[in-house]
This record gives structure tokens, C-alpha cells and sequence, in this order.
């Protein structure tokens, strides 16, 4: 990426021109292999330049983590109208959406980054991240003050969309449409099997499913289900 001829800019502007192409270049490429010399070519300013506004790589690649774990987070945003399926089908879309635009970069926010004294502040970033996806969550779901098996099944399920997104980017062997329609359904199957459990999340899933069209994404689970079923079944 290039920004075309040199011009001037306010210290603000510039810091957020070189986050932005650091953010490219480290969502296309592994940080390691980004050097300081790409990113004043892409930027079209000189190195030295660069070092005036961040003391070194890691400080930028910081910033540009920072920037990547804001956009991610506001990922889970969604207006809390229509069936919860639907929803989270919505955010998951949005959610690969940005797996696929920073593939590396991705991988790197979710792994922590270099391994470097740094590593606790990348973490820290990612821990946000992971707690406002928790936080979406519960406000979807109406429980504010969640009961204990209620926050494991969020925080699961917030895991489980992650390490499916990491395996994804490596090599893409599932279509991406068919991954986000398994994650809305993982979350289904993990609410209702510890409903079976506990009466607190068994009142939880039924508010969920009455809430859920016949031509819902929970009823279609339903549907898959049942053809699993050994014998003879009627499938809606």
C-alpha cells in the first residue's frame, strides 16, 4: 500500500497513517518478516521519520495490534432485534469477515504476538477483546447477572470461535459460509446440553427457542438432528 506523494501531517495524522499501513502490511504478512524500511515506503516517509513517531517495530506493531483488537471487538456489535440465531449468524459473518481481511495479523493478535516482554500487554488486548464478545453476548441474552454454567457456555463458545477461525485460515479447506452456520450451532448445542443440567439454563434456552422461527437457525439444527436418529423420523 502507498500513499502516493510525501505531504505534510499533524503528529496525530501521521501516527494513525503509519498504525494503518503497519495493520495492512501486518494482516497480509507475518510482523516478523515487516520491516521498518516497508513500512516508511508505504507511507511514503523516510525511516528515520518513522522512529521519530515510534521508538521501534514492536511499539508500532503494538499500536497496530491495538487498532486490530478495537476492530474486532466492535465485530460483536449488533442491534438486539429478531431471532438470537439470526443474530449471532450476523456476527459471525462479520466476524470472519475481519478473520479473512487480516489473516496473519489475526493469528498474530490471537496468539499474543512475538514472543517477547511484550507479550503481557498483546495479551491484555486480546483479554479485551475476548471480555466485550462476553459482554454481547449476555446483553443478547438478556442476563445481566449470568449464572455460573451460563458465563462457561459464553466463554466457550467465544474459545471455540477463535480456534475454529485459526484452524480455518490454515488452508480454508471448510467454506467459510458453512463454518459460521456451525458456530451459531455449536452455541445451541452447548446452551442446550447444559440445560439438560441445570434448571437456570434450561429456563434460559426455552426464552431462546421461543423466540426462534420455525425457519430459524436453532430449528434447523433441530432438523439435522433428527435425521441423526436411528429409525424412522418426519423431518419439518
Amino acid at each position: 500500500m502507498t500513499t502516493g506523494a510525501r505531504r505534510r501531517m499533524g503528529v496525530e495524522e501521521r501516527r494513525e497513517q503509519l498504525i494503518g499501513v503497519a495493520l495492512d502490511l501486518f494482516s497480509h504478512r507475518s510482523p516478523e518478516d515487516v520491516s521498518i524500511d516497508e513500512i516508511a515506503e508505504a507511507a511514503g516517509i523516510s525511516r528515520p521519520l518513522v522512529y521519530h513517531y515510534f521508538p521501534g517495530k514492536q511499539q508500532l506493531y503494538e499500536a497496530a495490534l491495538r487498532r486490530a483488537a478495537e476492530e474486532l471487538s466492535a465485530r460483536f456489535l449488533e442491534p438486539h432485534e429478531g431471532p438470537l440465531g439470526a443474530r449471532l449468524l450476523r456476527v459471525m459473518e462479520r466476524f470472519f469477515d475481519f478473520v479473512d481481511e487480516h489473516g496473519p495479523g489475526f493469528s498474530a493478535l490471537m496468539r499474543g504476538g512475538p514472543a517477547t516482554g511484550a507479550q503481557s500487554r498483546t495479551g491484555a488486548l486480546i483479554d479485551g477483546v475476548r471480555q466485550a464478545a462476553y459482554d454481547q453476548i449476555l446483553a443478547h441474552l438478556g442476563v445481566p447477572d449470568p449464572p455460573p454454567r451460563l458465563a462457561l457456555v459464553v466463554r466457550s463458545w467465544i474459545s471455540l470461535a477463535e480456534t475454529t477461525a485459526l484452524l480455518w485460515l490454515d488452508g480454508r479447506r471448510i467454506p467459510r459460509a458453512e463454518l459460521e452456520r456451525q458456530l451459531v450451532h455449536d452455541f445451541a448445542a452447548l446452551a442446550a446440553v447444559s440445560a439438560a443440567h441445570d434448571e437456570r439454563m434450561a429456563a434460559v434456552v426455552r426464552r431462546i427457542l421461543a423466540d426462534e422461527p420455525p425457519d430459524g437457525m436453532f430449528a434447523e439444527l433441530v432438523r439435522r438432528l433428527v435425521r441423526l436418529a436411528p429409525g424412522p423420523h418426519v423431518v419439518g
